[in-house]
């Protein structure tokens, strides 16, 4: 073999490489089908016993038809005594308090009523539209032990289409169709305020800003890249090999 044909080899799979990867970042890539859902993303404050910021996320599923109401229930069993919105331009938001099954106690007060439903309306060029979404933040509190908190919503299409995202998962861990938001509160640090340095309570405007938690999304994509950089440096160390190889020959 000659010099020549042999220092091509290096060339042949560089080229091969960034072939590869080229294609791997310019295919489209498919999310998860749980950002698909209207789900709840917290920015940290939710921990037991204090208040804090919590979104819901809805997405228009709809390739025709935009989201026009959306709509949540708020728990009974561990009702919360603090209830805000944030304005959301376009939408109007509206709190709706209701009588409880029976008397609970809450903060050392005992509770005949709560509030119960938050709802939104859109006007008419606020809709969510296809390929589109839209976050609903809440200031709520106090919040009840560490655990998972079921918030089930409704989303009304432009179409009269009215779909309930209110499925548990069941024990078998399967996802069903349309689960149910879940709110996950954490355990308060031990010996700290409940409240929380960057809680929002009683008191506040609610507007504090929300950053999301890593998602499945953010995993999902994260795991790409790492895929693709070992790829790379994989193919780099292969290409190295063959020049030395081919100098040494």
């Amino acid at each position: 073999m000659t010099p020549r044909s042999t220092a091509r080899r290096p060339r042949t799979a560089a080229l091969a490489l960034a072939a590869l990867t080229g294609g791997l970042l310019l295919t489209p890539l498919a999310l998860p089908a749980a950002d698909a859902h209207v789900r709840v993303v917290t920015d940290g404050t939710a921990t037991a016993g204090g208040y804090g910021v919590l979104t819901l996320r809805v997405p228009n599923e709809s390739d025709e038809a935009s989201t026009t109401t959306v709509s949540v229930q708020l728990p009974q069993d561990t009702p919360f005594t603090s209830v805000r919105t944030r304005p959301v331009p376009g939408w109007t938001a509206a709190v709706q308090r209701a009588a409880l099954p029976g008397p609970v106690e809450v903060g050392g007060a005992t509770l005949t009523e709560a509030p119960r439903t938050v709802t939104w309306t859109a006007d008419d060029d606020a809709a969510i539209g296809p390929d589109e979404y839209q976050d609903f933040a809440l200031s709520v509190g106090p919040l009840p032990g560490a655990g998972e908190v079921l918030l089930p919503a409704t989303q009304t299409y432009s179409d009269g289409e009215v779909v309930a995202w209110d499925e548990p998962v069941p024990a078998s861990g399967e996802e069903p169709e349309h689960p149910a938001p879940v709110l996950v509160v954490a355990a308060a640090a031990e010996g700290g305020d409940a409240h929380g340095g960057t809680s929002t309570g009683p008191g506040t405007d609610g507007a504090a800003a929300t950053t999301t938690a890593p998602d499945g999304a953010a995993r999902w994509l994260g795991g790409v890249a790492l895929a693709v950089a070992a790829l790379a440096a994989g193919g780099a160390g292969v290409a190295l090999g063959s020049a030395r190889a081919g100098r040494r020959r």
